[in-house]
């Protein structure tokens, strides 16, 4: 459909907007979740003038957001596999479906794990239960501080996490710990991701540090990256997407460890780059304010990105491709504050979108942006362009 001279993709994952439970939530706990109808009620409603316009309010009833009179393409996806993760939702996004569920540790990490973790480290660990990050902190910060023990915790995710005080322990060298984690994270205890999580300040005004880095396994399958990388075409990742994909597929990695930056970065992208993908994550509604149940702060989040898409639309060529999706939910109304099993919404902006509906699976991005790109997608990959 598209050469590759000239044609861009925009891919932003707005991280946690989920947009319905999806029908397998309640195994997940997640029964009736729905974050952005959630945060929209709880705030009184959302002011999203620009994504009103593309059509979000056309997804879903959505307090504050009226269906559009001239939508873009528009629909909701859903996963194929299992799980509700990061790094899930951003692989399946571009064809790669896990074969099964990632490990998990409700209970925490049993006793040969943590005693491979120490001889792997050479340091000694407190927490080691399932938490949200800043009640780690809280629980366990001052102990920290005192013994030099590492905080590590995890959640209903496949992760392990890692925190330090940049006064017990520099960033680099938490960085240099959670890669050795990493190393010996393998086989049944493969988590998805081992994330470093520094974090400052004196007990009772902890605050991490945007130095996070996560260490992702790398995807089980090829993914819609490496047909781009194989086809020449240049794939630049925002904020956590390289990370997530552990560096596969992906041409140039560009750090992103706040909206705003990783805002600023794609418009700059936008600016300067003459063709490929542009795939970027806005980590907010999910790090800073999702799982902290932050309604007021998720709504903001979301009127400046609101923001930041109508600029990208002023500035958008011809032959540009730009789809806003999410990777799965966390409802501030849910009864914990792990991520939730949730459709992810699908706006697509591009020439002759004809204002159609469409609901598919993630790896319908991925396949739509193979045919944008490169006039032509790998079948054998999962997804189907919406294109036509």
């Amino acid at each position: 459909m598209r050469g590759s001279r000239g044609a861009r993709a925009v891919v932003v994952v707005l991280d946690a907007c989920g947009v319905g439970a999806l029908p397998d939530a309640a195994q997940y706990g997640d029964a009736g979740a729905n974050t952005l109808a959630h945060v929209a009620q709880a705030v009184g409603g959302l002011r999203l003038p620009v994504l009103e316009h593309l059509g979000l309010g056309s997804i879903l009833p959505l307090q504050g957001v009226a269906p559009a009179a001239a939508p873009v393409l528009h629909g909701r996806l859903h996963a194929l596999g299992p799980g509700k993760d990061s790094a899930t939702g951003h692989w399946e996004l571009m064809g790669v479906v896990p074969p099964g569920p990632l490990p998990v540790y409700p209970d925490g990490f049993p006793p040969a794990v943590m005693e491979r973790l120490r001889a792997a480290t050479g340091r000694r660990f407190c927490c080691n239960r399932p938490s949200d990050g800043v009640g780690a902190l809280v629980a366990f910060g001052a102990h920290h501080l005192a013994t030099g023990e590492l905080i590590l915790y995890t959640s209903q995710d496949s992760v392990l996490q890692i925190a330090a005080h940049v006064d017990r322990l520099s960033e680099a060298e938490l960085h240099g710990v959670c890669a050795a984690a990493r190393r010996v994270m393998t086989g049944r205890d493969a988590v998805g991701r081992v994330i470093a999580r520094p974090f400052t300040g004196p007990v009772g005004a902890f605050e991490r540090t945007e130095a996070r880095k996560d260490l992702t396994i790398d995807p089980p399958g090829p993914s819609r990256l490496q047909e781009l990388e194989a086809a020449g075409v240049p794939v630049h990742a925002v904020g956590k997407v390289s990370d997530l994909f552990a560096g596969v597929g992906v041409s140039d990695a560009h750090p992103g460890p706040t909206n705003a930056t990783a805002i600023q970065r794609t418009t700059e992208l936008l600016d300067s780059a003459d063709r490929g993908l542009i795939f970027t994550n806005l980590i907010e509604t999910d790090q800073r304010f999702g799982h902290r149940k932050d309604v007021a702060g998720f709504a903001a989040a979301l009127e400046a990105i609101d923001v930041a898409v109508g600029g990208w639309l002023r500035v958008l060529r011809p032959r540009d491709l730009l789809v806003i999706t999410a990777d799965h939910g966390c409802d501030p109304a849910s009864a914990h504050s792990d991520h939730t099993r949730e459709h992810a919404p699908l706006l697509a902006a591009f020439a002759g979108h004809g204002s159609r509906r469409h609901d598919g699976p993630l790896a319908d991005v991925g396949a739509s942006v193979a045919q944008w790109l490169v006039g032509r997608h790998d079948p054998a990959l999962p997804g189907v362009p919406f294109l036509a």
